[in-house]
């Protein structure tokens, strides 16, 4: 396929996802600025050619830099993407504000909602910078399988067409292929809702159940998913794409929020599983988010509720299941 001509790309964050997207960028032939927060591990990724802590076994192309100088990271950039852990998102974010900005389009990556304000991604990038031109990836990216170049699909979304078609272009490959969608909302919200449910999927994992239990967790799920969209502005129908049961379905069978609630499940604390792993473990704080904003639009969000009450209220794994099977019988 004819990609578009190069560009200038700043990709911010040195996590697995911004490594990969660095990658895949800098293999299309766009010129890539790189771009992370710690100067001492960004010295180990210049040296070593792998991001060893968050994407191991992946070879960095020796022409790929990496900066912790931000505005230089961002000089001349026509795409600037944001692979920030949502939880930090805004304290980078506010960083930008001390460069100009003019000319600059934003690809948010992130999969979360804000703490404290359960804001979605997009919401936290306008409230800090103003109407700038912004779009969304998300979907079932396994950033390990995308660096090794495994064929993967994903969805762009914006409010303006032109600019998710733009994205579009910039950065599908014939292993990556990017579908457009206007639906902000349901896209940033099956990006983070999936995460909790993923948790669920792992616990029923850890306490040694089978495909029966993790069919019935994925399917449930994907309703609480779109239920909660919907009240929110979603339309139903992104929740059955790849932002929504795409990504649901390769988050409940591989992925770290999976392997945290696998550990749940076998009986290992929270804050153990917490301090083990220097991944940020997005699921936790949206379960918290995503069950807040269930008693705010009034939706009722079982499997949600029941992850909180194994990550913060101690409730034994196997007595969260008891309640959700016990819950009043319903009409499909």
């Amino acid at each position: 396929m004819a990609h578009s001509r190069p560009i200038a790309v700043a990709v911010l964050g040195d996590g697995g996802w911004g490594t990969t997207l660095a990658i895949h960028a800098f293999r299309l032939g766009h010129r890539v600025s790189w771009w992370g927060a710690f100067p001492a591990y960004l010295r180990v990724l210049e040296r070593r050619r792998e991001n060893v802590k968050f994407l191991p076994g992946v070879r960095i192309p020796r022409q790929l830099r990496v900066t912790a100088d931000l505005s230089r990271a961002l000089e001349g950039a026509r795409l600037v993407i944001l692979a920030i852990p949502s939880q930090y998102l805004r304290a980078v974010i506010r960083q930008l504000k001390r460069t100009p900005l003019a000319g600059m389009a934003f690809l948010s990556v992130a999969k979360g909602l804000e703490r404290g304000t359960l804001k979605r991604m997009s919401e936290l990038v306008h409230e800090e910078l103003g109407r700038v031109p912004l779009a969304i990836l998300s979907g079932p990216n396994i950033a390990s399988e995308i660096a090794r170049d495994q064929p993967a699909s994903s969805v762009v979304a914006s409010r303006d067409p032109r600019m998710a078609r733009a994205v579009q272009r910039w950065l599908m490959s014939e292993r990556l292929r990017l579908y457009t969608s206007e639906d902000v909302i349901g896209v940033e919200l099956g990006g983070a809702l999936k995460n909790p449910i993923a948790i669920a999927a792992g616990i029923g994992d850890g306490l040694g159940f089978g495909a029966n239990t993790k069919a019935a967790l994925i399917t449930r799920g994907v309703v609480e998913m779109a239920r909660l969209g919907v009240a929110m502005g979603a339309a139903a129908q992104t929740f059955w794409g790849l932002s929504g049961l795409g990504d649901l379905v390769t988050t409940c069978l591989s992925g770290r929020n999976r392997r945290l609630g696998e550990q749940l499940g076998g009986g290992r604390p929270l804050q153990a599983v917490l301090e083990s792993t220097p991944m940020v473990l997005e699921g936790v704080e949206t379960a918290r988010a995503a069950l807040a904003l269930g008693r705010r639009y009034r939706v009722e969000l079982p499997i949600v509720e029941q992850v909180c009450a194994v990550l913060f209220r101690r409730r034994p794994p196997r007595q969260a299941l008891h309640a959700l099977m016990l819950r009043p019988g319903r009409v499909e």
